[in-house]
């Protein structure tokens, strides 16, 4: 028994969806409702004490943070998306961590300060989003590059490193980041949105935004 709890636009969520639909692992996907204070409930903390997504529930075991959830995946149903070299390994984790702290720190400051804030009437942060295209304008250069050494972040088979990239660079369009100033960036998105792992939750992000925000 596998069970997801999330909310569609949450970017870590995604990332779990992606590799379960990626290795054809069916799962229960309770939505949570942020609005609605329901990561709150104490139904949810006592699976996530932080009060956040997402969580999986499987055979009783509790697990949080997307990178841990979707190397638990990747290892335990032999999924090819994680190497078992060790050094090949180390690879992978270094550009998960590489997107997740500079990448997906900008792309969070950006759209939580262009979308998610306004939507929720929170207080917008002029300086936090500025940072946060800094960020971009840093760091998306460097993922740039090394898509031209090969098909994908860590050479010529998809990993979760991937997977962690697209779910990260997901709010681009909404953000009104131009992924279309880094060509390789911008091919390998198109390369893989279209595949089915990513299909199954929707065409594109800003389908499941557009259904959220109403």
């Amino acid at each position: 028994m596998f069970t997801l709890y999330g909310f569609d636009f949450s970017v870590p969520v995604n990332k779990v969806r992606y590799v379960a639909n990626y290795g054809g692992i069916h799962f229960d996907y309770v939505k949570r409702n942020p609005a609605e204070g329901e990561l709150r409930s104490e139904e949810h903390l006592r699976l996530h004490p932080a009060g956040k997504v997402p969580v999986v529930e499987i055979d009783g075991f509790v697990l949080f943070e997307s990178n841990a959830i979707i190397r638990y995946l990747s290892r335990t149903r032999d999924l090819s998306l994680y190497p078992e070299d060790a050094a090949e390994q180390a690879r992978v984790d270094q550009w998960m961590d590489f997107v997740s702290i500079h990448v997906g720190n900008g792309m969070n400051r950006v759209f939580g300060n262009r979308v998610i804030f306004p939507m929720f009437g929170l207080d917008v942060d002029e300086r936090s989003e500025k940072d946060g295209r800094g960020f971009l304008e840093r760091f998306l250069p460097v993922v740039n590059e090394q898509l031209k050494k090969a098909e994908y972040l860590c050479g010529d088979t998809l990993t979760i490193a991937d997977i962690n990239l697209i779910a990260t660079t997901d709010p681009a369009e909404l953000a009104e980041v131009d992924i279309g100033e880094y060509p390789e960036l911008d091919a390998y998105r198109k390369r893989l949105i279209p595949q089915d792992f990513y299909q199954k939750c929707f065409a594109a992000y800003s389908d499941c935004f557009a259904t959220i925000s109403g």
